[in-house]
């Protein structure tokens, strides 16, 4: 029964370690930096690893020839492009924090998981 014990704390340990590398990880994420972009570059939409959409950018001739349909066309495919690309660097930073173990629930820790 005691050598169950050791197992436990072992494993709470390990528990503790995960958690302070996910945090760092998260910090890590707020520093990187994805663009996605719609209509070759007509928009583009900045985020950070977290899925925090950080700027947009619209082509002036869009605004000038106020072209309001294309740009709420383009608008979402643009922020989806970077949203796309910010899950995947969490995913990334995941796995190299886990060391490619499969664990239920930890996409969902970084950029709001899907």
């Amino acid at each position: 029964m005691l050598k169950g014990l050791g197992n436990i704390a072992g494993l709470m340990k390990q528990a503790q370690e995960l958690g302070g590398k996910m945090q760092a990880v998260q910090e890590q994420l707020k520093q990187v930096k994805v663009t996605g972009s719609a209509g070759g570059g007509l928009i583009e939409v900045d985020a950070n690893g977290q899925a925090e959409v950080l700027a947009v950018r619209i082509d002036a001739g869009l605004l000038e020839k106020q072209e309001k349909e294309m740009i709420e066309d383009l608008l979402p495919a643009a922020v989806n492009d970077a949203l796309t690309q910010a899950k995947q660097k969490g995913a990334e930073a995941i796995q190299e924090v886990t060391g490619g173990l499969n664990l239920p629930g930890l996409e969902g820790l970084i950029g709001g998981g899907s």
